[in-house]
């Protein structure tokens, strides 16, 4: 008998290749192709999109009829090469919003108020780091509680202020007491590094002198800030920066609810602004210009009779 046996043979198939990474990394490509148009469509000007518009609409060598020219010489296709230069640098700005502030002029108004919010900002970042020059002195360690900081129209403050059992000044006198000087010394090295002019202010609390003598708070408060001025410049402020020294006796209470509280007697220094500064200049000069001298009558005579 006999007998036929079949073996199937089995097909090889061939080696397909890597092919399909091509039309994958092709087709990666030309997403990150569309979604970078359309990043530069949502942040471009609209000078900046009539020149992509203008690009896929005349990709010749032959100048476009955009409405608005983009500017740049001609690259290939036509298309401006002016936005895309090497390591993602663009001459793109951050929305036509922008684009517009820049191209408006700015008034006297805007640069002032531009001026302040700067100037804000600086104070901000000199607070911070005079915080920061507190935290880490030892010699300041103990008065931490006495020195507050913040931020008024006319500068960064730095208030110095009395304690129930630790005032900076003998009772009803000018003489500061020795942690008092080495407070100000401490802190004068801190205030000689910035560049603005000082203003020292004296307060006193509501406590009025009883014996009847014409010196009370206002010469007090007065004298307590030229005693910080002597100590500040003992402990290596530069004289030329300061730029004013008064007492202000109670009339600016800290704490307005208590007036006799120790906290309203304090030494106020102000590490001034640019606008302060020049407000405080004008009014000195404007009280050091002597008045306009006023001319003497000038007395006309009358013609004497028979004169031509």
């Amino acid at each position: 008998m006999l007998i036929v046996v079949r073996r199937s043979r089995r097909k090889k198939h061939g080696h397909h290749g890597g092919a399909w990474k091509v039309a994958y990394a092709d087709f990666v490509t030309a997403m990150m192709a569309f979604f970078l148009v359309m990043w530069l469509l949502g942040v471009g000007t609209r000078q900046q999109r009539a020149a992509i518009a203008e690009y896929f609409k005349n990709p010749s060598m032959t100048p476009g009829t955009a409405t608005v020219a983009p500017p740049g010489k001609l690259g290939p296709g036509g298309a401006s090469d002016s936005m895309i230069k090497l390591g993602g640098a663009m001459d793109i700005s951050h929305g036509a919003g922008k684009d517009r502030r820049a191209a408006t002029p700015m008034t006297p108004a805007d640069v002032e108020k531009l001026a302040r919010e700067r100037e804000k900002e600086r104070l901000e970042n000199l607070m911070q780091q005079m915080h920061a020059a507190i935290e880490k002195s030892q010699a300041l360690e103990p008065f931490k509680d006495q020195l507050l900081l913040d931020i008024t129209p006319e500068g960064l403050r730095i208030q110095i202020v009395d304690k129930q059992n630790r005032p900076m000044f003998a009772t009803g006198s000018a003489m500061l007491e020795p942690y008092t000087v080495a407070i100000l010394h401490e802190l004068a090295g801190f205030i000689d590094q910035a560049p603005n002019k000082v203003s020292i202010s004296g307060h006193t609390d509501d406590a009025q002198y009883s014996n009847g003598s014409q010196y009370g708070n206002w010469e007090l408060s007065a004298d307590r800030a030229n005693a910080a001025r002597r100590a500040l410049l003992d402990g290596g402020l530069e004289a030329g920066k300061i730029a004013r020294v008064v007492g202000l006796a109670d009339s600016v209470s800290f704490d307005k609810l208590n007036p006799s509280d120790p906290i309203n007697r304090r030494i106020s220094i102000i590490m001034m602004t640019k606008q302060a500064q020049d407000a405080a200049l004008s009014q000195e000069e404007a009280e050091a210009t002597p008045p306009p001298t006023i001319p003497a009558p000038v007395t006309i005579k009358p013609l004497a009779s028979g004169a031509p």
